[in-house]
């Protein structure tokens, strides 16, 4: 047997003012055939566990490029046709294939291209034919348009939101493919539109329960062989935006679609339950403060670089300015400019610097402060499960009892090894403000005394009923409260 994987992802807040071009790739991670490191990445886990399955298989992988980048606004119409075409015509080159494995996300959007993802799985399938396998794993904040659906055998989408078994399910891909090459099974996908569009956070009843459901439902049904929620993202602006449920079944499509259709109108008779509650910046620092002991979690939630947006707003920083609040580590403000001069000060040097709020309205005002350059780190990283998240060239400022990290390559907060990985001992501070939705959970969750949601500003569109799409659907809720009707 001979199989091909390639990557290609990014998210894409179409909404978000931060262009991506092809330095925004190769920021974050562009490896070309053969060069991936050992440690998987979000959406490039199926490279890695390919490497094993075919070792032990004793097939062929043949390894094309992987490239991600952190999301962000519209990819460069230039940028994306590059990065595709160098992966179809390492396709190409390596024919013939007896399937193609890749990694995405399903919420990229491009300069000329709602659907990039549909895009390039169509010119495989293309290449290949219609009788050789193709499937991907993918983010469930993403789009599942029915070009892409056409053109692939199958998909299989992280269970959990944090994403913290992007791993697991790249096994499960792997496991049906090679069933499936093997003559065991016929994977069949089933897709039920829920008419809806919401977030679903895995941590919190009642996703944690649904979540749960379906994998009981798959150890238990024989011939089903995954089931899967695209959560869908509402900060993309696409005509197929909105959530669905896929069954994939061994050659069972009436069982899938029945089985799609009840699963999915179960989710959607719970919309609108599932994302924590959350307060506003005088709220969350009022919270904050009267706990009896930290570290107390602020989690900016919609400041979300994860989600697209800048990750440099200053709402809640502010509000603890104004209060005099001290003992606080932030992490992190995204300020390339201040991060270079920060580095030409060095560290120990006390400087006037103005950072944060310069990407967008609605995001708050610059912070002025004479500050004290603690730590300067270049190409600093977190953890995220069993991968790293790099934040770029970083700092550390302090000035008045807070402490801020400031980064140069957008991240969202995954893990309190990023307040290590610049000196800062996160369970010695009394608050920590970071910036994430719900990826944060799993990691902050076990060090933290509380944990605030924090909804400030307005730096991401989070209310779709409210929202500006142009190209979105109006169809589903909450753009319309019956969808069914």
């Amino acid at each position: 047997m001979r199989l091909f994987t390639a990557a290609l992802a990014t998210e894409t807040n179409t909404f978000s003012p931060i262009a991506i071009d092809k330095r925004a790739f190769e920021a974050s991670l562009h490896a070309k055939p053969g060069q991936h490191p050992s440690t998987p990445t979000l959406c490039t886990a199926p490279i890695t566990v390919g490497r094993e399955v075919c070792a032990r298989e004793g097939w062929t992988l043949i390894e094309g490029t992987a490239s991600w980048a952190d999301p962000a606004g519209l990819v460069a119409q230039a940028t994306y046709e590059e990065l595709r075409d160098e992966i179809i015509g390492q396709l190409h080159a390596a024919m013939p294939v007896d399937g193609v494995v890749l990694g995405l996300h399903g919420a990229m959007v491009a300069q000329g291209y709602d659907d990039p993802e549909g895009d390039l799985l169509a010119r495989i399938r293309a290449i290949v034919g219609p009788d050789v396998l193709v499937c991907a794993e993918l983010d469930p904040h993403s789009h599942l348009t029915a070009k892409r659906a056409a053109a692939a055998d199958f998909f299989v989408y992280f269970k959990e939101f944090p994403h913290t078994d992007f791993v697991e399910r790249a096994r499960e891909l792997w496991d049906i493919a090679v069933r499936a090459l093997k003559g065991e099974i016929k994977p069949v996908m089933s897709i039920f539109d829920c008419r809806m569009i919401d977030v679903f956070p895995t941590s919190k009843q009642p996703m944690r329960g649904f979540v749960d459901n379906l994998t009981a439902l798959e150890k238990s049904e024989p011939e089903l062989l995954s089931l899967s929620v695209v959560h869908g993202f509402m900060a993309g602006d696409v005509p197929e935006m909105g959530t669905k449920l896929v069954a994939i079944t061994n050659n069972q499509p009436d069982m899938g679609a029945a089985l799609a259709e009840k699963l999915g109108r179960a989710l959607y008779d719970m919309r609108g339950t599932f994302m924590v509650a959350q307060v506003d910046e005088k709220a969350a620092v009022e919270a904050a403060l009267a706990a009896p002991k930290g570290p107390v979690v602020i989690a900016d939630v919609w400041d979300n670089p994860g989600g697209g947006t800048a990750g440099d707003a200053t709402v809640i920083l502010a509000e603890m300015i104004a209060r005099g609040v001290t003992d606080v580590a932030v992490g992190t403000i995204w300020d390339p400019i201040a991060v270079q001069i920060c580095f030409a000060a060095g560290e120990g040097a006390v400087i006037p610097l103005r950072f944060g709020a310069k990407s967008a309205p609605f995001t708050g005002q610059p912070i002025d402060a004479q500050v004290r350059v603690e730590r300067l780190v270049r190409n600093a990283e977190m953890k995220f499960g069993d991968s790293f998240a790099p934040f770029g060239d970083a700092a550390w400022v302090h000035f008045d009892g807070i402490d801020v990290i400031l980064n140069s390559t957008r991240a969202q907060s995954f893990d309190p090894s990023l307040f290590a990985a610049l000196g800062i001992d996160p369970k010695s501070r009394k608050i920590l403000l970071i910036k994430s939705t719900n990826h944060f959970y799993d990691s902050f969750s076990r060090i933290a005394s509380e944990i605030v949601y924090c909804s400030a500003g307005k730096p991401y569109p989070n209310r779709p009923a409210e929202t500006d799409y142009r190209k979105a659907r109006r169809d589903i809720w909450p753009m319309v409260e019956d969808p069914w009707a």
